[in-house]
């Protein structure tokens, strides 16, 4: 195959990638605590030519390598999470909690293949999970442990009359009409956001810190003063007409490209003919 169409190949394939971005943001639309995922593209130029004979003129003055660089298309560089504030939604529900601030997470707990690891959510939608010894278990909407701010998981212990969040994040229960706050919520701050991934089921993760070249706590740090809406979710920050236009855009491109591959094979085949 020719240059032209390893460009325009390869360049739909990462068009492709874009617009599978797209349409999971708009799936995501209404998921709670959801942020949009954004793609950023690099172009391939990789490959040089050389083509001058005469090394010693044409490199008067040059700074960058002789040549000429031929590129390949264009491919997804990295993905980008936008952690602006979604709107506020109104529950009413005791166990419903809305971070108030960008860039702050609750921790939970997620086991994979016998492997426990802490993850981090902007989804506040909690419950009370039974537990084998009487008691109750503050988990997620997906059944994972939510933490305190020791790094443990909050149980609470059976006989209780009700169990309410407050707005500094401690878990506030009622026995025998007398009020306590048994626990408070772990609530982190991204220092540096770019290095989360995104793990599915609206989680995020740490990535391996040694190649980072930071310390884990220059990335994720706890957040001293909580501050939460009660009886209230975060929505997913969204914005179709925005996600419409990058597809409009994309689409577009990926024609363009896909219409290069027709047109040169056209070409191609009249100068066959010409033979």
């Amino acid at each position: 195959m020719s240059r032209m169409g390893i460009q325009a190949a390869t360049t739909m394939r990462e068009l492709q990638q874009k617009l599978d971005l797209i349409g999971h943001n708009v799936a995501n639309a209404n998921t709670t605590g959801y942020k949009t995922q954004m793609a950023n593209f690099s172009s391939l130029l990789y490959q040089n030519i050389d083509n001058f004979s005469d090394e010693e003129a044409n490199s008067v003055g040059r700074v960058t390598p002789l040549g000429i660089r031929q590129g390949a298309g264009a491919k997804v560089g990295h993905t980008n999470n936008n952690f602006t504030q979604g709107a506020l939604i109104t529950t009413e529900r005791p166990l419903d909690l809305a971070l108030t601030e960008d860039r702050q997470f609750f921790e939970v707990a997620v086991t994979e293949n016998g492997e426990t690891e802490t993850r981090y959510t902007r989804d506040g939608s909690f419950y009370l999970q039974p537990t084998e010894t009487g008691d109750s278990a503050l988990v997620t909407s997906n059944g994972h442990a939510v933490l305190d701010q020791f790094g443990e998981g909050i149980v609470i212990t059976e006989g209780f009359d009700d169990v309410a969040l407050d707005a500094s994040g401690q878990v506030v229960v009622e026995r025998g009409g007398v009020t306590n706050a048994e626990a408070a919520l772990s609530v982190v701050e991204a220092i540096r956001p770019q290095f989360l991934e995104q793990t599915g089921q609206n989680l995020f993760r740490l990535p391996d810190v040694t190649e980072t070249g930071f310390e884990a706590n220059e990335i994720i740090g706890q957040v001293a003063n909580v501050n939460v809406a009660v009886g209230s979710l975060e929505g997913s920050n969204v914005e179709l007409s925005t996600q419409m236009t990058e597809l409009i855009q994309t689409q577009r491109a990926y024609q363009f490209n896909a219409r290069t591959i027709s047109m040169h094979d056209q070409m191609r085949g009249l100068i066959n003919q010409m033979r």
